[in-house]
């Protein structure tokens, strides 16, 4: 492997996956050698799911054996619900899913690795349950049943994860549009090699930790603005402005003090972020649909600034938030949204350390004081 004293881990090579590639020189984005256009283009977030999971798309038969198994999973134990009722209003919703996560692996453990596919399912499956019933029992007292069906008669999917997450969301079938737009972000967040909630996740299943644990660490690291968190830093930043004009003025008065403007740039990729060409048009055509044209204009006028001044170009975090606002999703629900999707390829991940296991343990470069002589403590000074 690569060794550098470069902080960060930037430039090392930690391991082997077959799942995603950013490609040599940081262009473009495949997942098990198919593009992220093709898939966003013609494939549902459940069949990008089955694919990380077990390695193909699926057939026809498969992906209806899949879709029957989630759709089964989406139910929340009922000690689980008393756990989801003790969390106050005030907690935020990734701290929900860090906690149901773990208090489902206490309640449904795996009991071996043979039982890790189960697990990978029922999570992908329930944990958007679990946090919607969160949100409307601190927000409105209702104890929603994830397991109901809302009378549909617009031939919206609402079995799909994101049709029934904006159904239990809003308590209506969402319409067309905004779940097949939800639907590709979901496909756009599900997997990005070793980033740094996956290499945490893989760290945890390279101890043969149990699959909840992993997942468990992959939420905390997810949980840091410097990285699942910038979609909602950049929500906070586009709605600060009334006006184009007015992000702009704002923008250069940021930057002169130095500040760090959330949603642009990316560790692995050099000229822009494949991913986020693809969000951007969704959140433009959201915003055209819901009259947020001046959230859209500004948006714009903060990436042009961004690239005139600093020469960074947006990535999936910028425009999905843009995206997220129109779909009626609250800010705080953004991050979680990532972990929703992100489930499958932690999931993929863990599957892969533990086929060819060996525990991660780097060395580290020691910069401390050179040996020194204990001295009692009427000795020191």
């Amino acid at each position: 492997m690569n060794k550098t004293n470069r902080g960060g881990l930037e430039g090392i090579v930690a391991g082997q996956t077959r799942l995603s590639t950013v490609g040599i020189d940081g262009v473009g984005l495949n997942y098990l050698g198919y593009s992220i256009e093709d898939l966003t283009a013609y494939s549902s977030f459940e069949e990008v799911a089955y694919l990380l999971l077990y390695g193909s798309l699926p057939t026809a038969q498969e992906l209806a054996g899949f879709l029957e198994r989630l759709w089964a999973g989406r139910k929340i134990p009922a000690r689980l619900r008393i756990v989801l009722e003790q969390l106050p209003a005030s907690t935020h919703p990734m701290d929900v899913l860090r906690t149901a996560c773990s208090a489902l692996g206490s309640l449904e453990p795996e009991r071996s690795f043979a039982d890790q596919s189960r697990a990978a399912e029922r999570l992908l499956a329930c944990m958007p349950s679990l946090l919607v019933y969160w949100y409307h029992f601190q927000n409105s007292g209702d104890r929603i049943d994830p397991e109901v069906e809302v009378e549909n008669d617009s031939n919206v999917d609402t079995r799909s994860i994101a049709g029934h997450f904006l159904q239990m969301l809003h308590g209506k079938t969402p319409n067309e549009m905004h779940r097949r737009a939800l639907d590709v972000a979901l496909i756009l967040y599900a997997e990005h090699e070793f980033n740094a909630s996956t290499f945490t996740a893989r760290i945890v299943a390279s101890t043969l930790s149990d699959f909840h644990s992993a997942i468990t660490a992959g939420i905390g690291a997810l949980r840091g603005p410097l990285h699942g968190g910038a979609n909602e830093a950049a929500m906070e930043l586009i709605e600060k402005f009334s006006s184009p004009d007015e992000a702009e003025t704002q923008l250069l008065a940021m930057l002169s003090r130095k500040e760090k403007i959330m949603g642009f740039g990316h560790r692995v990729y050099k000229d822009c972020d494949p991913r986020s060409d693809i969000i951007q048009r969704w959140a433009k055509q959201l915003c055209d649909a819901s009259g947020e044209n001046t959230l859209y204009a500004v948006s714009e006028r903060i990436e042009m600034v961004m690239r005139r001044e600093k020469k960074m170009f947006p990535n999936l975090d910028f425009y999905s938030a843009s995206a997220f606002h129109c779909l009626g999703i609250p800010t705080a629900m953004f991050t979680p949204l990532f972990v929703l999707s992100r489930i499958s390829g932690w999931a993929a991940h863990i599957f892969e350390q533990r086929a060819d296991n060996r525990l991660i343990r780097p060395s580290a470069d020691y910069i401390g004081p050179e040996s020194r002589k204990w001295l009692p403590m009427d000795q020191r000074c």
